[in-house]
């Protein structure tokens, strides 16, 4: 495994499934990680002790939450955007407001805090590894059926990511986005009883795949959009 001793790590969406295995195996290679939360508190147990820092209450839809968040951090090595949502809607029952959600969800959340990450590692003088979560449908919107607003939303990452990857060439800071099919969480597991679990995306695999992204000393494939497919 890489080492990333003493290297600051932001990882949003660090309180949910994949974001706290990500913070788990991050602490275990030695990296200091930061989570900004969307909850007022975060269960106890739920993130590694020590090397973990959480701010709670900030919305990374939200500008000026973002900014005033990245503001109050040292120099970084990399930043995870894991944070997003799901919607399971058919067309039909797809208002104007799911689409706007999972925009501002999956999309907005990821542009702004690619944006801080930027204007920290130009600050420090240095390069930086971004990871950006996309999704398997983004590169094969056939499937997803019944998901057109979170598919958009997912396929509008992926484009983000290689536009700012073209963008950033040369500046040493390399951008991809890890394009996973099913993972394996609790809540999809009670959303999915009958499915093959086997087949899915494991949380610490991708989190495994995520630290080694992190540990390249050389942005030899920025701008790529990696399928994460499991055994599917």
């Amino acid at each position: 495994m890489p080492t990333l001793q003493e290297c600051h790590v932001v990882v949003t969406g660090g309180t949910g499934a994949l974001g706290s295995a990500v913070v788990k195996a991050l602490v275990e290679a030695g990296a200091e990680c930061h989570v900004p939360a969307i909850e007022t508190a975060v269960p106890a147990g739920r993130l590694p002790a020590g090397k973990v820092s959480v701010v709670p209450n900030v919305d990374l839809s939200d500008e000026a939450s973002v900014a005033a968040y990245y503001a109050g951090l040292p120099p970084l090595h990399g930043v995870v955007n894991i944070a997003g949502g799901f919607a399971w809607a058919p067309i039909a029952d797809s208002p104007a407001k799911v689409l706007q959600q999972q925009l501002s969800m999956n999309l907005v959340s990821c542009a702004l805090s690619c944006r801080e990450a930027v204007a920290n590692f130009r600050k420090a003088g240095r390069g930086g590894h971004i990871v950006n979560i996309s999704a398997r449908p983004a590169l094969n919107p056939r499937q997803g059926a019944n998901m057109t607003a979170y598919t958009a939303s997912k396929a509008a990452v992926a484009a983000f990511t290689v536009a700012l990857a073209e963008e950033l060439k040369g500046e040493d800071i390399s951008v991809v986005a890890l394009c996973p099919s099913t993972i394996d969480t609790p809540t999809n597991r009670a959303d999915m009883p009958k499915a093959d679990h086997a087949s899915w995306v494991k949380p610490d695999s991708l989190a495994a795949l995520i630290v080694a992204e992190l540990g390249l000393r050389d942005p030899i494939h920025s701008g790529a959009l990696i399928p994460v497919y499991g055994k599917a």
